[in-house]
Order: C-alpha cells, then structure tokens, then sequence
C-alpha cells in the first residue's frame, strides 16, 4: 500500500478570541467540530479614575499574537501540520473603542472598554437634549438606548478630550475600530496596506449603524458629530477580509468576524427564530434569535445584529439582554477585597455557607445594564448582620448573577409572549456547578450547559470555515448530532425562588439614583 492513498488530514480553523479579561486562539476541527488545541493570555485592565476602565490596544495585539504563536507550537508538539489551518475567525469583546493613526500604526490613546462610564454626563446632556428626555430617541434607527456602553459616546469623548485624537481626526490620519477592527487591521498588514473593515455585528454595536439599512448611518453621524471617513468598511460575518501578513500562520484567510455574543449564539446553534443562549463572562448576554425581521423590545432589551453568514446571506437579528458585571464580580471579590485566591475558589467559598442568609449583593459597578439602562445606579450589599461573614457575600454574588438573568429573562418572555421552557449557556463561569444549580432554581426552568463551553470561538471558526473561497466547514442549522451537554433542574419550592427574587428587587431600587450629576449639598452648606 503506498503512502499516498493516507487518508488527507482534516481541515483545521483557528479562531481568536479576545475577551475583556483574556484572549485566547483556539484551533477546531473543521469536520467534527472538536477543539484541538488552545492558548489563552490574561489582559490587564487599568482604572484611572473611578469608573474608567482601559485596555493597551497594544497589549491586546501582542496578547493575540503571542497566543497564535503559542498554539502553533502545540499543534506541531501534537504532530500536526499547521498548514491544515487554513482559516482564521475573529471574535470579541464588543463596543470597547480604539482610534489609531494609520500612517504610524500607532494607538493614539487606550482602548475604553464597554464597561466604562466616562460618558455619563455626555449620556446624560445628549438624553436631555432629545424631545421627551428619553434615552429611546434613536432606538428606531440603532435598537439601542443612549448609553454610556456604546462605541459613539467613546468615541465622542476621545475626540473631545485627547488633543491627539482631535488632532489626527482633523489632518485625516485617525482611523476608528471596534477590537474586531483594530486586530484585522494589524494583522492584514497595519501601515502597510491592512484592511480596515469591521462585521455587521460589531457594527451594530456603535450607535452611529442603521440595523434596517445596514449601512453607517450619515443623521446618526451627525448626531454624535463623527466623521463617516473614519468608520470602517463593515462586511458580512463570513468572507474572506484579509490574509495574515506574519506569524506562523501568514497567508492564512481571516474569514470570520462575529462580536463575541453573536459568535456565541452561531456556537450554540441558534439559528431559528426564537432559540436563545445566555453567555456568562465578564458580563453576562441572553440573545433570542428573532430571524430576519428586527424586533423592537418594550422591556428593556437591545435589538441586535445576530449574524449575516456570507455576502449574500440574509441578516438575522436578536434581541439581546446585556448584564454588565457577572464574572467581573468574581474579579472584584479577588481583587478588590481578596476574599478569594483565584476565581474558581468562590464555588468552594460559597457552598460553605450554602445561602446567602439574607443578604443581596447588586453589583451595579457601571451603573445597571439590561432592563433598567440605569447609568446613575451604583453597587449596593445589603441585609447585613453581625452574622454575615465572606462565604455569605460569595453565595450572594452568584446570586446575583442568576438574579440578574431571571430579570432579563422576563424581559424576553414578556416581549415574545413565548416564555423559554430551558435555558442554554455557555461562557468561562459555567464551568461552577453551584452557579448553575441556582441558576435553574432562581429561573425555576433548566439549564442546559454543552460540555464544550467555548461556543464563542466555536462560533467565529463556523463563520471563517464557512466563508466563500474556504468552504472547509459545513453548517449544519439542525444542530450538530454529537453535541453532549449537562442539564440542572430546578430544586427548590417555586414559593421560595419567587421571595428572594422579590427581595432582589428591593435590594435593585435601593441602588438607583446613586451618582446622579446634581450637587449634594453637605451640612455647612458646601456642595461636594
């Protein structure tokens, strides 16, 4: 038998993701969908002031770089020829905003992450500026309401305050990008010739793109006084962007492009109106599939670009439920108040107390998300007694994740009139088991977790080994047959799960109205 009748090795694709808190590459194979190899890279985040939240777009890049690089060499050390890679998807973070000079390649300042609340009072000026005062007043056109989360009001600021910003837009150097944006471009070939394109998703994420045209919107750039020349070209999630320009992996396609909740809801097979996922990371994000018409939310939920898979595919829409702190509450018991030694220790932690004896943790660090869009609202513990020790704090900050999602889960079901009957998730905290049990107890339905949780790469590797001109990977909208996964059902008296979720909400009003803009008055008549 001659050597050449071996069978040809499968088609690998290689998808980046690049989240808040770390970045990973991670290698699938294309036929089977099996994860083959992986790195990951933590990212640091800086805090200037209170409520800033930076990255080092540089940092992000060599964190990219160096975990492709890192990959690669695994995947030689497991005798695989790396030149069955044969395409690359990109997924990430979304709204986090960078501006770059693209004759000098260079950052023209750091990234502001979604998270950050520097635009409170931009938000808050524009929101008074609108007939009614109501921060709904360019949801028709974006989906969105006027926050502080989206890429325009960044971007605003940076043109407002960072001279070199202002500068550069002026003398035509500036470019604008997404994370998704900045990482095509350097990896294209930056200065020299790098395309600068973003995806229908991340797009959509801007506030300054029309979801119903599907184009930069020139009244909404208008709006925030942003000019059109420096967006990038947006694209479909499927197609071949660019090829990578060095590395281990040069003249590989880029070929997928997904934010990291669209990418998640492609991962977990959600292609049918009306199937939904939760993602649990830094923030935690429920999407519905709401198939190709756009669904307007009257409870509090963003209507969302989902996915376009190819250039001549139809685009599909979500309405989404975007809870800004879940794993981030973890980081900060660790960080912050150095309970915990690393993230997975609060599973240990708060299963030592098994309740959280009445106290209720709102960990409203950048104001409330999904469905109050309440900037002003700050962190709140409370029901605190001389028997409240660190093993209840933890119970209660898990809690709060569920509680969180239940509240946006009646948002979803409200606005469908179709309430879920199981909850799919994924994403780095489901990985911890009580998480999960009192998910299914306060939701009082199950929660069904695949036992391959990285659905976000997944979703990115579907879309770049999809694409025209790759054609390794096929997606299949009935689902993948050998899809193993976990089911929690709920445990605990409905009664029960219906009284804290009611004190839950007491505990949400307490921390509203916290930081608002007008000056309190001290007693000596000072304002602070």
């Amino acid at each position: 038998m001659s050597t050449s009748s071996r069978p040809e090795a499968d088609s690998l694709v290689g998808a980046i993701d690049q989240g808040t808190s770390s970045t990973r590459f991670l290698v699938f194979n294309a036929k089977t969908a099996e994860l083959i190899s992986q790195h990951q890279v933590e990212i640091n985040q800086s805090f200037p002031k209170e409520g800033w939240v930076e990255e080092d777009p540089k940092e992000i890049l060599q964190s990219v770089c160096e975990c492709m690089e890192r990959t690669s060499e695994k995947l030689i050390q497991l005798n695989i020829n790396i030149s069955n890679v044969k395409a690359i998807g990109v997924t990430n973070q979304r709204e986090t905003t960078v501006v770059w000079d693209k004759e000098t390649g260079e950052p023209l300042y750091n990234a502001i992450v979604w998270l950050d609340l520097r635009t409170q009072s931009t938000v808050e000026k524009l929101i008074k500026k609108t007939p009614g005062k109501n921060k709904n007043h360019l949801k028709d056109k974006t989906g969105l309401p006027i926050s502080t989360y989206f890429s325009a009001l960044k971007l605003r600021w940076l043109m407002d305050n960072i001279e070199s910003v202002a500068e550069a837009v002026q003398t035509n150097r500036a470019v604008f990008g997404t994370v998704d944006s900045w990482l095509i471009w350097c990896l294209t070939g930056g200065k020299n010739g790098g395309v600068h394109c973003t995806d229908v998703t991340n797009a959509s994420r801007t506030m300054l793109f029309n979801i119903h045209t599907m184009q930069w919107d020139p009244e909404l750039c208008k709006y925030f006084d942003v000019p059109i020349e420096i967006l990038p070209e947006v694209r479909s999630s499927s197609e071949i962007y660019g090829y990578m320009n060095s590395g281990s992996l040069v003249g590989v396609p880029i070929s997928g492009c997904l934010g990291d909740q669209s990418a998640a809801l492609v991962g977990q097979m959600c292609f049918k109106d009306g199937q939904a996922k939760n993602t649990y990371g830094t923030g935690c994000f429920m999407l519905k599939n709401t198939g190709v018409k756009p669904v307007m939310s009257d409870h509090g939920l963003l209507t969302t670009v989902a996915y376009k898979l190819g250039r001549d595919q139809p685009v599909y829409y979500a309405l989404e439920g975007s809870v800004a702190i879940a794993g981030a509450v973890v980081r900060w018991l660790k960080e912050n108040l150095g309970i915990i030694k690393s993230s997975s220790d609060i599973e240990k932690l708060a299963a030592t107390a098994g309740t959280s004896y009445g106290c209720y943790f709102v960990p409203a660090f950048s104001g409330l998300y999904a469905p109050y869009w309440e900037p002003s609202a700050r962190g709140i513990i409370c029901g605190l007694t001389q028997f409240t020790n660190s093993s209840h704090l933890a119970f209660a900050a898990l809690e709060a994740v569920c509680f969180q999602t239940r509240e946006v889960l009646d948002a979803m079901n409200q606005d469908s009139g179709v309430p879920l009957s199981q909850l799919q998730v994924d994403g780095g905290m489901t990985a911890n088991k009580l998480l999960m049990q009192l998910q299914a107890d306060i939701l009082c339905i199950p929660v069904v977790r695949p036992s391959m949780s990285e659905t976000t790469a997944l979703g990115a590797a579907m879309a770049a080994g999809a694409a025209e001109g790759v054609c390794v990977w096929t997606i299949n909208p009935d689902g993948m047959t050998s899809v193993t996964s976990e089911k929690y059902q709920p445990k605990i008296n409905p009664d029960e799960s219906e009284f804290r979720y009611t004190r839950w909400k007491k505990a949400v009003q307490k921390a509203m109205n916290w930081e608002t803009m007008e000056p309190v008055p001290t007693e000596n008549g000072d304002h602070n």
